[in-house]
């Protein structure tokens, strides 16, 4: 992919509702959304260098949980897991507030910077995961819906919690829905080139690179 680095694309719309199979074709371009502007880009600065960004999706019929991620789910047994419409209430706020202090770099402002604060604004349908523990959020995940694919936007979790891999265990959750739901893709957003804050969202069997030509081709688990 190195050579296709050299086109340079840095595309954005905002558009207040989408259908799902159209949906799906955004995310098969390589296009995102945060609230109604959908984006796409495929050169960013990481660590004070350029990157290729790389999207990624997940064949859901090659997908398999590793060894790892059954032992993530494995520690999460205990956890009360609950889907339903968008609901940020004052608790997952404040768990934004608290996990937004992992980042590094350019930590987000707010949890609409990913969210639209109207629900009218939505372009799509999106649904929220819920984890909770003894009655405590300790995690929350939200995607969107398409007719054949499901496309994880954004997650928070409990720092303090950090044994439990929440982040990994909501998207575990996001596929197994998505695989319930007999839909063939699942998008877990955008990488880097080389190693990055992101190189988790690597370690997923089934796993598609898209070329920023139309090609999604097979991208090896270990990054590279």
């Amino acid at each position: 992919m190195d050579d296709l680095a050299a086109i340079f694309i840095n595309d954005q719309f905002v558009e207040t509702q989408v259908s799902p199979a159209e949906l799906d074709r955004l995310l098969a371009d390589g296009w995102r959304h945060f609230g109604s502007e959908f984006f796409r880009y495929n050169l960013a600065v990481y660590d004070n260098e350029i990157r290729r960004v790389i999207p990624l999706r997940i064949r859901l019929s090659e997908f398999r949980p590793s060894q790892s991620q059954l032992r993530v789910l494995r520690k999460n047994a205990d956890a009360e897991v609950t889907i339903g419409p968008v609901d940020v209430t004052r608790e997952i706020e404040e768990l934004f507030d608290r996990h937004k202090l992992r980042f590094r770099q350019h930590p987000p402002e707010s949890i609409y910077s990913f969210l639209s604060p109207d629900p009218t604004e939505v372009p799509c349908e999106m649904l929220q995961f819920t984890v909770a523990v003894n009655g405590r959020i300790v995690a929350s995940s939200f995607f969107d819906v398409g007719e054949a694919s499901l496309s994880g936007i954004y997650a928070v979790f409990d720092t303090a919690e950090s044994g439990r891999s929440l982040g990994i265990f909501t998207m575990l959750k996001e596929i197994e829905y998505a695989r319930a739901e007999r839909k063939d893709f699942y998008y877990q957003g955008y990488s880097y080139s080389g190693d990055s804050f992101y190189n988790y969202k690597k370690r997923f069997h089934g796993t598609e690179a898209y070329h920023w030509n139309g090609v999604w081709a097979p991208f090896p688990r270990n990054g590279e």
